[in-house]
């Protein structure tokens, strides 16, 4: 399918009700961090952010949602046909053997035994992931105020690189499928679509599902099943339905731990600002500590949740520990 030749306009009548001038995206930024920024909530050392708030009783609830052991992987396949298309000169995967069966007949090893080996070369974003809280500042700052220049060199995040989360993402998940609460006959968002907190909220009284602090929460805009079905098109970096700017408050006040996405960037795009990009990122990141998971694969998880009437589950998350990084690949896991 062909790339639409227009860009879809994002409503901002929700950024406007909240008294934001969509033409003054610093304003809004700034007055917004001042409310809800956790800088100092955890101590001058913390490396955690809102990972804090998933803690062992959380995890244990999160255990106790299983039910069945029916299990889904929230992963997108991590090969060469998508869903890069080299903004920021991001690539998808290369994979390439080092060893194949043919080499297995060189007789290498004894008694017969063979074997395959390979590598693989890819972004760390390139498709699902979590953002690491090194990956975004704000006006020069990093998670807890530190200075953006000393956590992140040329060696890496020196100081919350992502190897620091990698034992704490695994809890209770809660799905908000708003895309088939709120969307078309499919089930999908249309893009340039900004999901409010009024939406997540109708979201979850429709699922009958609480929210609340320590929790993972998976939000469905149905946009990567209307990709799977009609081609990439824009999906890496193009026009999406995603979370409103307003929506920073709700991610403060609930508690959650973590938010994923079936998008490429969590935020509606595009953005609700003129001449802006990612603000809420810019807030979320640095000021909340929050962990961002992008191109989740939530179309299985979704079909059961809408099936059996549960809406929660116990999701283990763990990015791939890479010392230094600023985001890591990942395939979540869901257990029912």
């Amino acid at each position: 399918m062909s790339t639409p030749t227009t860009t879809p306009v994002t409503d901002t009548t929700a950024l406007r009700a909240a008294g934001f001038d969509p033409a003054e995206p610093e304003d809004a930024i700034a007055a917004v961090a001042a409310r809800v920024s956790r800088w100092g909530r955890w101590g001058a050392d913390d490396v955690l952010g809102s990972l804090n708030l998933l803690t062992t009783a959380q995890r244990l609830d999160g255990a106790a949602c299983v039910r069945r052991g029916a299990t889904f992987s929230l992963s997108q396949p991590f090969d060469a046909e998508g869903p890069q298309r080299g903004w920021r000169r991001r690539t998808n995967p290369v994979h390439t053997m080092l060893d194949t069966g043919r080499e297995a007949l060189d007789g290498e090893f004894p008694h017969g035994l063979g074997g395959a080996d390979d590598v693989i070369a890819m972004p760390l974003q390139c498709s699902t992931q979590w953002d690491g809280l090194g990956h975004i500042f704000d006006h020069g700052r990093a998670w807890n105020g530190r200075a953006a220049a000393d956590v992140v060199t040329s060696a890496g995040d020196r100081v919350t690189g992502i190897e620091t989360a990698a034992a704490h993402l695994a809890g209770r998940g809660v799905l908000l499928d708003v895309g088939r609460v709120l969307g078309d006959e499919r089930g999908e968002l249309p893009d340039a679509y900004p999901i409010t907190a009024d939406d997540l909220e109708a979201t979850r009284a429709a699922h009958g599902v609480a929210v609340g602090e320590g929790d993972i929460v998976c939000v469905r805009t149905g946009q990567y099943a209307r990709t799977r079905r009609e081609g990439w098109g824009g999906y890496a970096g193009g026009p999406a339905p995603g979370l409103s700017f307003t929506t920073a408050d709700w991610l403060h006040d609930t508690g959650i731990a973590a938010i994923a996405t079936d998008t490429w960037g969590v935020e509606v795009r595009p953005n609700e600002f003129d001449e802006s990009f990612q603000p809420l990122h810019q807030i979320a990141i640095p000021h909340l500590g929050l962990f961002l998971g992008e191109m989740w694969d939530l179309e299985a998880l979704a079909d059961d949740c809408a099936a059996d009437g549960r809406f929660d589950f116990f999701l283990t998350a763990a990015p791939l520990r890479i010392t230094g990084a600023v985001g890591a690949p990942v395939n979540p896991i869901a257990v029912k």
